[in-house]
């Protein structure tokens, strides 16, 4: 089953007696898009609305230990470098949503139709294995974060009951298989479209807990009397050799890169937006500077009030690493605010992959009652096939969680490989291929120029990730979060 976004995939024609009264024998093309599928809805607000959740992850709490690795000048140009290559490319994306001409050519419905339109080939199978892979691996670090902030919501109030010395150790399992729970829930929900307003309160709540985040960064730098930190980052010393400061920094890069990456769901994001004019590109252009600039400004305050409150010592995830412990309700707040905003992200980045299987599935079994009949039931279209295959993929997910409880670690290392094709090579390569850039021009060679400077990004980014998870596996036991 394809993702029909942006639509009311089930909405309901009106009969020929209510045409002729109310619409003049119109018939349905009134109801249709150009591609016969029902009329899109998507807006400039919903298009920045499912983009800003996608980006602001709780990966905007661990942007200070990213700072404090390279310090106030690398880390914030940094920063801003990764910002300008994920709009750019995204606009160049953004072009190849129709092949051809931007308002009448064929659309592409997700990331890979765009691939297989403009580049086809050995580079589509790529891509897929790409692409699917990271989404994966983000359902995974997703269910991870989401039990560390339940977890950290508990740990507040015993702190805060039996004082800041003692242990108030728990384990992360239970509140993963919550998590879980919830995610069954909501993946019944069958299209992108239908879950717009999930969009809207995980980014709602994403601007909560990171507001408090930058408060509190603000309240202890004042506190402090001053801004810590210095220019070059983490100093080498007892506590950090130098190869450590060396894979530090290049996982600070990797980290960066992976919290701005979300050009795996642009298509899908660009194909609930309603038809021209304006075209599609121009409309997703502009949701994407506002939620790029958006991002940035909250990345930045974050980041740097987080760097400048704690310096050197600045914990991994301001609001579960305990950098503060008070007010412990304010925390509790923050934390509540995470889990919220990460079941909705769950779902924007999963619906792809939910796409692609049914997609499959139908076409292989046209006939299957299994496959095909549907239940409607409010928001949720059940069927038992979609029943059994989402649920499945919900608890692989949550039972490799629980089993690596530092899967974060190999999220960190998904997104460094990642960063470069999909948000890269990809879009550089179809764009050039749809504008018919000419090979050896400026801005051929411009294009190109910048594919291979990210590519060195990504590779040194990984190389940083997997020697993280190479300390990580020595003190590795299964379930042991």
């Amino acid at each position: 089953m394809a993702v029909h976004n942006g639509v009311n995939k089930h909405a309901v024609a009106p009969t020929p007696m209510e045409v002729s009264v109310e619409a003049g024998n119109v018939g349905e093309a009134t109801w249709l898009d150009d591609d016969s599928r029902p009329r899109r809805t998507g807006t400039f607000w919903t298009a920045s609305s499912h983009i800003i959740t996608a980006v602001i992850g709780s990966g905007v709490l661990s942007l200070a230990w990213a700072i404090a690795q390279l310090g106030w000048v690398a880390g914030p140009t940094a920063m801003l470098l990764f910002a300008f290559v994920t709009y750019y490319t995204a606009t160049l994306l953004a072009e190849c949503y129709r092949t051809g001409n931007p308002e009448t050519g064929k659309r592409n419905y997700t990331y890979m139709d765009a691939v297989r339109s403009n580049l086809g080939g050995a580079k589509v199978t790529f891509c897929g294995v790409i692409q699917y892979a990271n989404l994966i691996g983000v359902s995974i670090g997703y269910t991870i974060a989401s039990s560390i902030s339940m977890k950290a919501i508990r740990r507040a109030g015993c702190f805060h009951d039996n004082g800041h010395a003692h242990p108030c150790n728990s384990s992360s399992t239970p509140y993963m298989i919550l998590f879980g729970a919830a995610q069954i829930l909501f993946s019944q929900i069958p299209d992108f479209d239908q879950i717009w307003w999930l969009s809207i309160v995980a980014a709602v709540m994403s601007f909560t807990y990171s507001s408090i985040g930058l408060s509190l960064g603000i309240a202890q730098t004042v506190a402090n009397g001053g801004f810590k930190g210095s220019l070059t980052g983490i100093s080498i010393g007892a506590d950090v050799t130098s190869t450590q400061k060396v894979w530090h920094s290049l996982q600070a890069f990797g980290d960066i890169a992976f919290a701005y990456s979300f050009s795996n769901i642009l298509i899908e994001i660009q194909d609930t937006i309603k038809a021209p004019p304006p075209s599609e590109s121009k409309v997703m252009q502009k949701a994407t500077r506002l939620s790029v600039a958006t991002t940035t400004i909250f990345y930045m305050l974050c980041g740097c009030m987080g760097y400048a409150a704690f310096g050197d010592s600045a914990p991994d995830n301001l609001l579960t690493g305990f950098g503060f412990y008070e007010p412990f309700w304010l925390l509790d707040v923050a934390n509540v605010a995470i889990v919220v905003h990460l079941i909705g992200a769950y779902q924007v980045f999963c619906q792809p992959i939910f796409a692609f299987v049914e997609r499959r599935a139908a076409a292989a079994w046209p006939d299957s009652a299994f496959v095909s009949r549907e239940l409607r039931v409010g928001p949720f279209a059940l069927n038992l096939f979609r029943l059994t295959w989402r649920s499945s993929f919900v608890c692989l997910t949550t039972v490799v969680a629980m089993l690596l409880p530092f899967f974060g670690n190999v999220v960190g290392f998904l997104g460094a490989v990642s960063f470069w094709p999909l948000t890269v090579y990809f879009p550089v390569e179809m764009y050039i291929r749809q504008r018919r850039v000419p090979r050896g021009s400026t801005k051929w060679i411009c294009l190109q120029t910048l594919s291979v400077g990210c590519l060195l990004v990504s590779i040194a980014a990984a190389a940083g990730s997997i020697a993280d998870v190479i300390d990580a596996l020595k003190v590795y036991r299964p379930f042991s979060g």
